[in-house]
């Protein structure tokens, strides 16, 4: 069964010096500040279209990689997830950086870091960002 969420931005002015609020619609947990300076320079409270796409990817891939584990016989009994993405100005999303720290009885180092190599492939939130540079680094706990 195929599901779709929901959000959207009301933004007000210009890019370097207007000001945009994204409400997350689909599960109501709120509305959040956006803005050219969040976005390139420091956060200040507000989010970025990039920390989105982080939160995103962080938990896709958390679920990825859990359900792959679980396929192997070795659920995960913890999985620690962050994603950064680097935004340049006049470039954009310039590459994902996706780091894993698991607790996962009865599996080794190697087996862990190709068990993520292949949830890292194979994420709904990688393949829709497939024309950016997705890097990982994974590690047991």
């Amino acid at each position: 069964m195929a599901t779709t969420r929901h959000a959207h931005t009301v933004w007000e002015g210009d890019l370097l010096k207007g000001k945009g609020v994204v409400t997350l619609d689909s599960s109501g947990l709120g509305s959040y500040d956006v803005s050219w300076p969040a976005r390139s320079e420091e956060p200040n409270g507000k989010t970025s279209p990039e920390e989105l796409i982080a939160a995103a990817h962080s938990s896709c891939f958390s679920m990825a990689l859990s359900h792959a584990l679980a396929g192997k016989g070795t659920p995960p009994t913890r999985l620690e997830t962050k994603a950064d993405v680097t935004f340049q100005p006049g470039e954009g999303i310039t590459g994902i950086h996706l780091s894993v720290r698991g607790e996962v009885p009865g599996l080794d180092e190697a087996g862990f870091a190709a068990v993520a190599e292949d949830a890292k492939k194979n994420c709904p939130v990688s393949q829709a960002l497939t024309g950016t540079t997705i890097t990982l680094s994974a590690e047991l706990a």
